[in-house]
């Protein structure tokens, strides 16, 4: 498990977006993608808005997603094992890098074929709690062709980042503006953000 920690962390502090490919271990990630798919079936998904609470707007022309919020008081297996992931490697965040991470918050995101995210910072103007944000990928066997790639904007050189399952990425969440290319199949994974209250 440090090892994926270790993983982000490194290739963070090398290029300001952290990688690890194998942050979820398959079955983990078959899991939750199996719990994604049942909460959908039972039409549990919402759509998702632009801002947070306090200034929430939805427009289909910039995000076409849909989220359902983990909480530990759902009591899954699955997701509380991957929180209990999340705050082990917040754990080793904090003690190898001073990070002040305090909290977290994650959602599902589902997007069907044609959705899409246009560029966008996830930190909120109104509150800075946000400070990194993790987006751990549910696909398997996904393909070039199938799009939907993470596109992060550098000065230098913009990344494109294949949704591949068990693969986890990390980056400030007030420093990179990145979008969600369209994509051409079902795309799923767990979204959410380090906080620092």
């Amino acid at each position: 498990m440090e090892n994926s920690f270790e993983d982000l962390i490194s290739t963070y502090i090398e290029n300001r977006v952290g990688i690890s490919e194998h942050f979820l271990s398959n079955e983990l990630a078959m899991n939750l993608k199996q719990n994604l798919l049942n909460l959908n079936d039972k039409n549990l998904l919402k759509n998702a808005g632009i801002g947070n609470s306090e200034k929430i707007s939805y427009d289909g022309a910039i995000r076409s997603d849909s989220i359902y919020w983990l909480d530990k008081k759902n009591n899954n297996i699955f997701e509380n094992q991957f929180f209990l992931q999340i705050e082990a490697f917040i754990l080793y965040l904090n003690q190898s890098c001073y990070a002040g991470i305090t909290g977290y918050e994650f959602h599902y995101s589902l997007y069907e074929k044609g959705d899409f995210y246009l560029k966008h910072l996830d930190q909120f103007k109104n509150n800075p709690s946000r400070k990194y944000s993790m987006i751990s990928y549910l696909n398997t066997n996904w393909q070039e062709s199938d799009g939907g790639e993470l596109l992060i904007h550098q000065l230098n050189n913009n990344q494109k980042i294949c949704p591949t399952q068990g693969k986890t990425i990390f980056f400030k969440s007030d420093e990179l503006v990145h979008e969600v290319l369209v994509t051409q199949n079902t795309r799923m994974s767990i979204t959410g953000w380090l906080k620092s209250d």
